[in-house]
């Protein structure tokens, strides 16, 4: 039976085990301020200048003793001496160990044709026929961007890269906006209803599968994408299976953290955009995204 005492002390180890776990716990990010603050991260610390300490002058040394030392064993050579003796501090890291690097990280834009300009809306607006749109994308850090469109016939084939856009060149940069198709190609909803498919995937390292297949007919180096005409030819000619678009997509969207964003939600910013960050770090990292745009 448990008496009030007890009941007094369970009680009080109970609220101690709550609040240091509520000291212990982090607040979880959201997607757009995991994507902003691996941009902060990813910059190099300057370094640190200490100052130098006061030089000491040195002190005469003292007359040496005729008395001759006393012996130590050899025991006693070995021992340290509590009063000097100083924790050894390693000069290197660890061999093996690497710090995971900051969050990869996507934002995505809808841009709406509206008079002269342009206006953000939501990727689950209903478009009709003769809506003009593009799609504007940016990535916090530097890495290699695909974006592929699905046609009626099933097949995928590449917006991105374009010959239009820094010659086929599809490596990215950081916090750079990129939008596309150009004006003079924007996407155009005809009268046709359903839903045009769009799959965005951007990685750290070029991804074998997509490079392959868009690249297949370039007879250069992957790396060397200097001749404009054999780029165009390449890129037109691409057409990627809906299984290896499958494949990326149950591989690579585990453990994305996804925020959709609106004027309304918190924070000073105010925008329309979907954030797509992987967390981990990872020097493998990739980010995939899926539209669906709807037509009416």
């Amino acid at each position: 039976m448990l008496t009030s005492r007890s009941l007094i002390s369970l009680s009080a180890t109970a609220a101690l085990v709550c609040v240091l776990s509520a000291q212990d716990k982090k607040p979880n990010l959201t997607a757009r301020q995991l994507f902003y603050a691996a941009v902060q991260t990813s910059a190099p610390a300057a370094p640190e200048v200490k100052p130098e300490p006061p030089k000491v002058p040195s002190k005469p040394l003292a007359a040496r003793s005729s008395k001759p030392a006393p012996k130590r064993t050899e025991m006693a050579s070995t021992e340290t001496s509590p009063v000097t003796s100083t924790p050894s501090t390693p000069s290197k890291p660890v061999v093996g160990e690497a710090a995971a690097g900051p969050a990869l990280g996507l934002r995505y834009t809808i841009m709406k044709v509206a008079g002269s300009g342009t206006m953000e809306v939501a990727p689950d607006t209903v478009f009709h026929a003769g809506d003009r749109i593009q799609l504007k994308v940016e990535a916090n850090n530097a890495g290699y961007l695909y974006i592929i469109n699905q046609g009626s016939s099933g097949t995928w084939k590449p917006i991105f890269p374009s010959p239009e856009i820094d010659n086929g060149n599809n490596r990215v940069e950081s916090l750079h906006s990129y939008t596309l198709p150009s004006e003079d190609h924007r996407m155009v909803f005809d009268e046709t209803v359903g839903s045009e498919k769009l799959f965005i995937i951007l990685s750290r390292q070029p991804e074998p599968d997509l490079e392959k297949m868009i690249y297949s007919l370039q007879t250069k180096p992957a790396a060397d994408r200097s001749d404009q005409q054999s780029s165009r030819q390449m890129i037109m000619a691409a057409n990627i299976d809906n299984e290896t678009v499958g494949r990326m997509r149950s591989t690579y969207a585990r453990d994305l953290v996804i925020e959709k964003v609106t004027p309304s939600s918190p924070g000073e910013r105010k925008e329309t955009a979907v954030y797509v960050v992987n967390p981990t770090g990872s020097s493998s990292s990739r980010v995939v995204a899926d539209l669906s745009l709807v037509h009416q």
